[in-house]
This record gives structure tokens, C-alpha cells and sequence, in this order.
């Protein structure tokens, strides 16, 4: 059974789902056909992105972290999420060199933790309010649309297929606040990639790089989302 200590750091690495927060769902290839002089800008494609994620309901997330990142344990998490917080799904953790995998239910400020054996256990909200706040993921304020907003220097790389959609892929320097908010890490100097649906400008895929720290190598943090505004019904296990 896992840990206070080794919950309250799983907990804040699933808010990196808050964004952004997962596995790589497809390969994308490059849209030869698109001029560069003719691709949205890259801060135009940001604030559509920021106002299309902040209207967003639902989606299913996925998340993987290649590498070790400081104060990150989380290497893969997937799961379904709501607008107003609540989630559900699976994370696999790095605890002192073993890998647990872990089933989450947020449900309101109470969270439930199940590890390899045993039930489920509640935290308290006060802990909840304390250590993960899942409402950020898709807060206007906090989250994925605050990400956008703030990015620093966004530049339309191209238009390219993902998953046989069409997508803009954008590179942008994540604030340094804003990604705090989402990957709770103290790594200074992240960079990142996005790729924007071309129709509704949601995030399809994200990719920031986390440079060396702490004698760890280059670390990438992949996020994925899918099945946008589908129903979902989250309970109390």
C-alpha cells in the first residue's frame, strides 16, 4: 500500500496531466503542400487554442515522461476528465526505483488511491486542497488555456496529419508559472511543441522538453489529448 508521503507525490504528478500534462498515440508526418507564408500565426493559433480548451467539457488524457525529471515520480498516467475536476484512470509511479501502478478516482475535493493491493483509500480534502487541484487542467485561469495564453515566443512550424486529422504543430516557451501549474517541477528553461486540431484548434498533442538537472539527462514530458466532449460519468469508488 502506498505511502502518505508516496501519494502526495503521485497526486502532484497527475497534475501535470493539469496540464498537460502522455502516451503517444501516433506518428504525424509533415503536409508538404503547406507554405509557410500561408499558416496562422503562431500567437493567433495560441489564443484560439487557449479560448477552445477553456470551453472544453470533458476529455480522456494520457500522459508519458521519458527520463527522470527532479520533484516529477509520474512515467505514464491515462484517464478520463471533466471540466469540473473530476477524473479517473491509472498512473504508473517511480517509488525509490519501483515502478507502481496506481488507480486514482477525483471525485469533488475527495481522492481516491488504489495501489497494487488492497482498496481504495481517501484522502481528506484538505489534503486534496493542499496537494492536487484536478479543476486546473481545464481552468481558464490555471490550466491548458492559461498555458497558451502565456506562451512565450509561438511560432507555426507547419501544418501537418496526426491520427488522420489535420493539425498545426506550433513551438512556444512555456511561462515559467503557468507550466508550474501543470508539471510541478522547478526546472527552469523548458521548451515545447504543440499541435492544434487545424477545425477546432484543441490540443491534440503536446511536448516540452526538460533540460538536464540534477545529473538527469534531457527528459521529455509527452501529453495527449483525445475523445473531446464525449460523456463521462465519474463516481466515488
Amino acid at each position: 500500500m502506498l505511502s502518505m508521503a508516496g501519494m502526495s507525490r503521485t497526486l502532484r504528478a497527475l497534475a501535470a496531466l493539469s496540464v498537460f500534462a502522455i502516451v503517444l498515440t501516433g506518428c504525424s508526418k509533415k503536409n508538404k503542400d503547406a507554405n509557410p507564408s500561408e499558416l496562422p500565426a503562431g500567437t493567433q493559433l495560441m489564443a484560439e487554442g487557449a479560448k477552445a480548451m477553456s470551453e472544453v467539457k470533458t476529455v480522456h488524457f494520457a500522459i508519458n515522461v521519458s527520463g527522470k525529471i527532479n520533484g516529477l515520480s509520474i512515467q505514464q498516467a491515462e484517464g478520463d476528465l471533466t471540466k469540473e475536476g473530476n477524473a479517473r484512470g491509472t498512473a504508473k509511479i517511480d517509488q525509490l526505483g519501483f515502478v507502481v501502478e496506481t488507480n486514482f478516482v477525483i471525485v469533488g475535493k475527495d481522492l481516491y488511491v488504489k495501489g497494487p493491493t488492497g482498496g481504495y483509500q481517501k484522502l481528506p480534502s484538505s489534503m486534496a486542497a493542499t496537494v492536487y487541484d484536478p479543476s486546473a487542467i481545464l481552468d481558464p485561469n490555471r490550466g491548458a488555456p492559461k498555458l497558451l495564453t502565456t506562451a512565450k515566443n509561438p511560432k507555426t512550424l507547419g501544418k501537418e496529419q496526426l491520427d488522420g486529422k489535420e493539425v498545426y504543430k506550433v513551438s512556444l516557451e512555456p511561462d515559467a508559472a503557468a507550466l508550474q501549474a501543470l508539471i510541478t517541477t522547478s526546472v527552469s528553461n523548458v521548451t515545447g511543441v504543440v499541435w492544434l486540431d487545424a477545425q477546432t484548434k484543441r490540443i491534440a498533442k503536446a511536448e516540452f522538453k526538460v533540460p538536464p538537472t540534477g545529473g538527469n539527462p534531457e527528459a521529455t514530458v509527452t501529453v495527449t489529448f483525445t475523445k473531446y466532449d464525449e460523456p463521462v460519468s465519474i463516481s466515488a469508488p
